[in-house]
């Protein structure tokens, strides 16, 4: 049966003008993070180390370690706090509804016994602290009138608490139960993070002027601040101190990462500065960071994660990336079958390598949306939003991939990791779907809402207007046959003689709109599913059904594959499961993947015969191993 191999990761969700707050558990080397509905448990010292909690109801925001290790507790828009299970398949806990709004951050107390949670909510209910296991409130939290954008729990007894937010006010409270003590108004922007020292003596804020002030962990009083000749040049989203609590790890705005030392008068100097590589553009600026253990962590804008020695300062950082879209598509490279292309939504395209993992983003000009995308060994083809479409000339890394992103077909070639120039051609009208006859690259059909365009290399040599809602699409290896489906369910098989179409069969076994169709890598069948949740195997020269009763999903068909030797087909469904059946046993002799992907399953390739890789709506690559029945 399938086993997990490798879980490329989706990276955490970010927003310009707003920090994320990153944590950790120090006894592991694991970090959470979160990305949609998603909470992600990452191992920096094994990267393909990713287990992932999907749970929530609505977009998931923050989450923390218990003081053990064992339980995990996480927040979202909602103001639900989840806690669970660190092992044992996640199991759940408790549920507690604690503010009516967004919760930002939340802290557990040092026993364990108590968690506090700040955000956004109506009137006074912006922070609330409460017992673990009864969600009984432990105090009152009075004092800030605006969204309060992180708290944190004195690691010590006397226990504290210290919120600081967007009415620019750090509050200090004591307890329990929690009771106002006092307020300090030192920043004249927000203030986006508090955090006590690990020996809960200090206790540091940094805030959108720019500014970081260490306070006295005890009495709530101010003691110092950051030097302001080395301070940053933006506003500073995160800090995290030290394990030894002597120094601090900030990040901010200006695409710096800054290592602070901080003396025992509660000033902080710059020991070193840290920069991040990187175009130098918005996604660049540094929006989380963490120190655990001997790692500095920092989160940017656009999701990469990099990964500093704290022992070694000097050494250029490890660098994890990947999509925080939907992974709509996905392309294994018949050159290189470990290697794997994966596009999102958002028109970013990554590139896997089995085995290791991430291995850098091909960078597109244009940032237009990615409807879908097709590789071949030269060439890369996408389509986008402006009825035009892209071209390129050939290169020596023997590579192109085609891409749809809703109004625009891009054939695109690549240098290293990097995508080349392109011509553009208009097509006319909005593209849906593209496929690519893999031994004939030049010829690449597209899909319209009423027809068919087919392009050879920079132009286009036939519009074809075919007088039926057209749903999906393949054209054959060779490129001598095109089949197109229809919203009436529908395949009509085409003869390609030169540059038309003459129509020549039609096959009538689906009960609802087709929504992909593959030809077999031999060229002797071909496979479709539609929107009624249906797969059908079919031999291509007969014509018959050669696999039917393919009926095990729940909901529409997304996405198929077949594997290299076309004894295997995928299919991939929203109803977040993979199915994989073998075309010489009947269909209840199948592989079931379920949970594949939260919110479905997207994108389906096999990288040999042996490996299935699927992607999905919850941003992340995965590679299933398959063992023979």
């Amino acid at each position: 049966m399938p086993e997990l191999a490798e879980t490329y990761a989706c990276v955490p969700s970010t927003e310009r003008g707003r920090g994320i707050l990153i944590s950790g558990d120090p006894k592991s080397n694991r970090v959470l993070y979160t990305n949609g509905r998603s909470v992600i448990i990452l191992d920096l010292n094994n990267p393909l180390n990713v287990a992932i909690y999907g749970e929530h109801a609505y977009p998931a925001t923050v989450a923390r370690f218990s003081p053990n290790g064992e339980w995990i507790a996480s927040a979202d828009v909602s103001g639900t706090v989840r806690i669970w299970g660190t092992h044992n398949d996640h199991v759940l806990k408790k549920e507690f509804k604690v503010l009516s709004g967004r919760i930002d951050d939340l802290q557990w107390s040092p026993d364990g016994m108590r968690i506090v949670a700040s955000g956004d909510g109506k009137g006074k209910s912006l922070v609330r602290a409460f017992m673990w296991d009864s969600g009984t409130n432990v105090g009152e939290f009075d004092g800030h009138s605006r969204r309060v954008l992180s708290c944190s729990f004195k690691p010590t007894r006397p226990f504290r608490i210290v919120t600081c937010g967007e009415d620019f006010l750090v509050n200090f409270y004591e307890g329990p139960p929690f009771r106002f003590k006092l307020s300090h108004r030192d920043h004249s922007n927000f203030v986006n993070c508090v955090r006590f020292s690990p020996d809960g003596t200090k206790f540091i804020t940094v805030s959108s002027d720019k500014k970081g002030i260490i306070f006295d962990g005890k009495s709530g009083e101010k003691i110092g601040e950051l030097s302001s000749e080395d301070a940053h040049k933006g506003s500073i989203y995160a800090v995290s101190w030290s394990p030894d609590g002597t120094q601090v790890l900030t990040v901010s705005a200006d695409k710096t990462a800054k290592v602070w030392e901080i003396s025992e008068d509660g000033n902080g100097k710059l020991k070193k500065k840290l920069t991040c590589s990187g175009s130098g553009g918005v996604d660049d600026m540094l929006v989380g960071c963490l120190w655990q253990n001997d790692h500095l962590v920092t989160v940017s804008l656009g999701g990469t994660i990099s990964i500093f020695s704290a022992s070694n300062l000097e050494k250029a950082p490890l660098q994890l990336s990947g999509h925080m879209k939907n992974v709509t598509s996905l392309a294994v490279l018949k050159s290189d079958p470990k290697c794997i292309l994966s596009s999102s939504y958002d028109g970013l395209i990554v590139k896997w390598i089995q085995g290791v993992g991430y291995s850098g983003k091909l960078q597109r000009k244009e940032n237009s949306q990615i409807k879908c995308f097709a590789a071949a060994d030269e060439e890369i083809v996408t389509s986008g939003f402006d009825n035009k479409s892209f071209f390129s000339s050939r290169v020596t890394m023997n590579m192109f991939i085609l891409i749809l992103v809703e109004f625009e077909i891009w054939r695109i070639s690549l240098r290293g990791d990097q995508c080349g120039d392109a011509d553009s051609v208009d097509i006319g009208s909005q593209p849906k779907d593209l496929s690519l006859a893999l031994l004939s690259p030049e010829l690449a059909l597209i899909t319209t809402d009423s027809g068919v365009v087919m392009l050879r290399g920079t132009k286009v040599v036939s519009t074809l207007n075919l007088g039926f809602a057209v749903t999906a699409s393949a054209v054959a290896p060779d490129g001598s046959e095109a089949i197109i489906g229809g919203q009436d369910g529908k395949l009509r098989i085409y003869c390609i003689t030169g540059d038309t179409l003459k129509e020549e069969a039609v096959l009538e076994k689906h009960r609802g709109a087709l929504t992909v169709i593959r030809y077999s890598p031999d060229f002797s069948l071909f496979a479709s599913g539609d929107a009624n949740r249906e797969a059908i195997v079919w031999d291509r020269v007969s014509r018959e059904v050669k696999v039917k009763n393919m009926l095990y999903h729940t909901a529409r068909i997304n996405c198929l594959a077949w594997s290299p030797n076309s004894s295997m087909v995928a299919t991939g469904s929203l109803d977040t499961c993979v199915i994989i059946y073998e075309v010489d046993k009947p269909a209840s002799s199948r592989m079931t993947i379920k949970g594949a992907h939260l919110g479905g399953v997207y994108g389906l390739a096999f990288t040999d015969e042996y490996s299935v890789v699927s992607s999905g709506e919850d941003a992340c690559v995965r590679v299933w191993k398959l063992t023979p029945q």
